[in-house]
């Protein structure tokens, strides 16, 4: 077994699979829809979460601040006068902060102090060993040049050395002004917190989510395959019946389980096919006795034709001898006769086109004998129609494989009916092939065909206009004979016309007999007409 065997058949088929299963497409966009609910859901939670975490830890960081600054500032006054060194209130504010920041996570800046609003240069700023002072941003301390409540914003701390509960990270500093004793300055005291327990808790509820979401989507990827399959199941067992019909199958039904809705419309497609299997059968018989009747008739008619044509023949014969009525009779006799003999024929192999019996005799022939052939053979008709037929000869031999009997009665056919229909002017025939078929196009400049009857030409006693009269003897059912041995032949038989610009039937042919034919070599439309168009 491969490995393209051993894949789901998703990824084995790849695009054919999933524009035939609705089971597939339907679990993917499930699962797609679910996992956009999920994601915008959990993001949510997740923003819920960390404002929630932060806006405790704010308001925790705050209160400690200002606690921790009250207890420096009263610390301060309880223990040192005005007259205490100015560096040695700033030591003892800081020191005490310091330890206690390093046992309770935290980091300590003094500031140089504040007077007037003018920050003094003098007096560099004091904080934790290991800080780095841009931990403290400088938006921050533009808000403390001049005296201000305790603020408080994120900020990003940043060490030159690690410090004891102060990791790197995102944070929080809380600025708080305190004014010592020794002097009337103003200084300002940083707290830096740490947010990496908020972080963590943050990244475990996000790996929860994350945890629980992909089996969550595993399990609605379940449930939407069980219950599309037990939907898709009898709708594919219904498509493979159908099949079977379609392919002749009549016998063919569907089992019905249950009393839900797909058991009922399993029960009304067996009661469905039931009725087109009736239908189909009693047409079949319908059909087969027509075509027994035609056959029989067609068969059982030709004994009294050719004792009615004995008879006839006498009688032409003797017309000189006579009265110019009689003899007009006879004539009208015998021609209408003939028609009926032809009728007789036609009715014949249209039996065996309906029967299934007509087979093929096949050599290679050249369609361009065949033009000519059929240019003799209508020469007289055309010429008592006041119309010439023009072969425009390729100057190649255009060789196909075909019954040539078969070939020879379309194209004959086609210039007969081009004749009858040319109103004195020329009848074209072109003849064309390629490497893998040939053509050829018979061409009148006449009566044309109206919209829609370029299809309907081919049925059995068709005729545009009823009213005109068949010049030429035809039965009605030459092209359509003509199209059941195209057919036979695996080619095309297709007309083109335009009322008053007359009309335009092409045959084609495989050169290869059983090939699929594919094109033709010849254009249905005729270039003079698409140039006045």
């Amino acid at each position: 077994m491969s490995i393209r065997d051993r894949l789901p058949p998703v990824l084995r088929h790849g695009p054919a699979f999933w524009r035939r299963s609705v089971q597939a497409r339907v679990v993917v966009s499930t699962v797609l829809l679910s996992a956009a609910v999920v994601g915008i859901v959990g993001w949510f939670l997740i923003q819920q979460t960390r404002e929630g975490l932060l806006d405790h830890r704010v308001e925790a960081v705050v209160q400690e601040a200002e606690s921790e600054t009250e207890a420096a500032r009263a610390a301060l006054a309880a223990a040192f006068g005005v007259d205490v060194d100015e560096s040695a209130q700033q030591q003892a504010l800081v020191e005490p902060l310091q330890a206690r920041g390093a046992t309770a996570g935290f980091a300590v800046v003094l500031s140089p102090p504040v007077k007037d609003g003018v920050r003094l240069a003098d007096g560099g700023a004091k904080f934790t060993e290991g800080l780095n002072l841009s931990s403290v941003p400088e938006s921050m301390e533009a808000r403390f040049d001049s005296l201000s409540p305790t603020a408080w914003t994120y900020t990003d701390i940043q060490t030159t050395r690690p410090i004891q509960g102060l990791p790197e990270g995102p944070g929080i500093v809380v600025g708080s002004q305190v004014r010592l004793p020794a002097d009337d300055n103003t200084y300002t005291l940083y707290y830096l917190y740490p947010l990496a327990e908020q972080q963590e808790t943050l990244a475990l509820v996000s790996r929860a989510m994350l945890i629980a979401g992909v089996p969550l989507l595993l399990l609605v990827a379940g449930l939407t395959w069980l219950v599309t399959r037990q939907v898709v199941t009898p709708i594919r067992m219904a498509r493979r019946v159908a099949e079977r019909l379609a392919a002749g199958q009549l016998q063919e039904r569907l089992r019905v389980t249950g009393e839900d809705d797909l058991a009922r419309l399993a029960t009304s497609f067996n009661q469905m096919a039931s009725n087109l299997q009736k239908q189909i059968r009693q047409l079949e018989e319908l059909s087969r006795l027509q075509r027994r009747f035609v056959s029989d008739v067609s068969h059982e008619l030709r004994t009294p034709i050719t004792t009615v044509r004995m008879a006839s023949d006498v009688i032409h014969d003797a017309k000189p001898f006579l009265d110019p009525v009689t003899g007009r009779a006879a004539e009208l006799l015998q021609k209408e006769l003939d028609r009926f003999e032809t009728l007789l024929a036609d009715l014949l192999e249209i039996s065996r086109f309906d029967a299934g019996a007509a087979v093929l005799e096949t050599e290679d022939v050249d369609l361009v004998d065949v033009a000519r052939r059929v240019v003799d053979m209508t020469s007289a008709l055309a010429a008592q129609r006041d119309t010439r037929v023009v072969l425009h000869d390729p100057g190649a031999p255009c060789v196909a494989e075909a019954d040539v009997r078969r070939v020879e009665r379309i194209v004959r056919n086609l210039v007969t009916n081009a004749i009858d229909h040319a109103e004195s002017r020329d009848v074209e025939i072109f003849v064309g092939a390629d490497l893998q078929s040939a053509a050829i196009a018979v061409r009148d400049h006449g009566v044309g065909l109206g919209p829609g009857e370029s299809a309907m030409v081919f049925n059995r006693f068709w005729r545009a206009d009823p009213a005109r009269a068949r010049t030429s003897g035809g039965t009605g059912l030459g092209l359509s004979i003509s199209l059941e041995d195209t057919h036979l032949h695996g080619g095309w038989l297709q007309a083109w016309g335009r009322p008053g610009e007359g009309a335009q039937f092409r045959l084609s042919l495989p050169r290869q007999l059983g090939t699929q034919l594919r094109h033709s070599p010849l254009p249905l439309v005729p270039v003079d007409a698409r140039e006045t168009a």
